[in-house]
């Protein structure tokens, strides 16, 4: 089983990435998915998560507006749309497998939002 993340990066504030996290290994279509942050000296954060279907999804208030999460079950990808970044954007972005109980998680991808 794998999570791999990324499409992280140095960006500047008010700027825009796409984060991606290819899953193998598992029935990715059974699965919502679920996108954390963790900053340092912070705890972790959930961003984002999404159903198995794509049908229903949740945010953070931190992000809401700004984010949005997708997934393609045919190619077994979760995405996150950052736009509008800020500064206190700046954390590793992991995403993992499930909803509120989480079976699988990846290495995270560094996002570091900075002028």
């Amino acid at each position: 089983v794998q999570l791999v993340e990324s499409g992280g990066g140095l960006v500047q504030p008010g700027g825009s990435l796409r984060l991606s996290c290819a899953a193998s290994g598992f029935t990715f279509s059974s699965y919502a998915m679920t996108w954390y942050r963790q900053a340092p000296g912070k705890e972790r954060e959930l961003v984002a998560a999404i159903s198995s279907t794509g049908g229903r999804t949740n945010y953070a208030d931190s992000v809401k507006g700004r984010f949005t999460i997708s997934r393609d079950n045919a190619k077994d990808t979760v995405y996150l749309q950052m736009n509008s970044l800020k500064p206190e954007d700046t954390a590793v972005y992991v995403c993992a497998s499930g909803w509120s109980r989480y079976d699988y998680w990846g290495q995270g991808t560094q996002v570091i939002v900075s002028s």
